[in-house]
């Protein structure tokens, strides 16, 4: 699960979409602004193992702002999921 920081600008969710590979599954999608000159989507996507590589280029030729949100508290609680 990560949370990346979208810039306000026409295009930016097409630049992401068409950036990734066709075969990556987005399973959650969830995006929130404030006002402010980006948005914030919390996404989950589905990459094989041996992607892996793939998708650390992906992120880093995107450019835009992550953090990698997959055992963070919240994230659970955003879900439903029970925190031991």
């Amino acid at each position: 699960m990560l949370r990346f920081e979208f810039p306000e600008r026409p295009g930016a969710l097409m630049r992401f979409l068409e950036s990734m590979r066709t075969d990556w599954n987005i399973s959650l999608f969830h995006y929130r602004n404030h006002g402010t000159d980006y948005g914030r989507a919390l996404v989950g996507i589905q990459v094989p193992p041996e992607d892996n590589a793939e998708f650390q280029r992906f992120l880093d030729h995107l450019g835009y702002v992550w953090v990698d949100e997959t055992d963070n508290p919240a994230y659970k609680l955003f879900l439903g999921k029970t925190i031991r």
